[in-house]
């Protein structure tokens, strides 16, 4: 039976298996390493084959951690430990993140005065919870030769939100579309100074009432006269 030389046959199915993050034992194809002992012993430069073996020998692996070093730096190591280690410290660098988001508004130039509040306000809850705005203008046919309406509304906004936001970018025309972002305002809070004023603005103290005066100690009488006086109670 002839067989088309069109033909291929059944191609093999791609490897799919996810590969370790890090090259270990076997999978270190180069000659030469740099070690660091389980115990983080610097071991020096050693033969890659011995290496492994010597890891090998502590129930371990050798694992590759510093791909692009000269010559690279392998740990020895548990690879599920160093696995849970490195998600750990990624999970932690993670949080420490600042995520900032981008907002967009969209007007018109001729947006009405009950759509440019709405949007205005949203504008501005996104600003005070960190996040950016993005205010974009969008021109339709002949009104893209009357750009001058999209800088006032711009310009308008702008001071709408000046005590919550600044000027990131200005605006610029990008086809037929003219935008300005905003981030937010930076050393809002008032910090300790708003405290004193408040204080200062509170007035004076009232001053402590003074103690009652004493009574002063009474004269001494009878026998008990001071001697020498020459003087007789009747």
């Amino acid at each position: 039976m002839a067989i088309s030389p069109s033909f291929r046959g059944r191609g093999q199915r791609p490897d799919n298996r996810r590969q370790p993050s890090a090259r270990i034992n076997d999978r270190i194809r180069v000659p030469e390493v740099r070690v660091i002992g389980d115990d983080g012993e610097q071991l020096g430069i050693m033969n890659t084959r011995a290496a492994i073996q010597m890891a090998r020998e502590r129930g371990l692996d050798l694992v590759e951690v510093a791909a692009t070093a000269d010559p690279p730096v392998c740990r020895i190591i548990d690879f599920g430990k160093f696995q849970y280690e490195s998600k750990k410290k990624a999970n932690e660098a993670k949080k420490k993140q600042v995520i900032i988001t981008v907002k967009e508004v969209k007007f018109r130039p001729g947006t009405d005065d009950h759509d440019y509040n709405f949007k205005m306000k949203h504008s501005r809850d996104w600003l005070q919870e960190g996040d950016k705005v993005k205010a974009t203008i969008f021109f339709r046919g002949r009104e893209i030769t009357h750009r001058e309406l999209g800088h006032q509304l711009l310009e308008r906004l702008e001071k709408d939100l000046a005590d919550v936001g600044e000027v990131e970018a200005r605006p610029r025309m990008e086809g037929n579309q003219m935008f300005l972002v905003f981030a937010p305002k930076r050393g809002k809070s008032g910090g300790s100074g708003g405290g004193a004023k408040a204080a200062d603005a509170s007035g004076p103290k009232p001053a402590k009432p003074s103690a009652p005066p004493q009574p002063a100690p009474s004269a001494p009488t009878g026998g008990n006269s001071p001697a020498g006086t020459g003087e007789v109670n009747s």
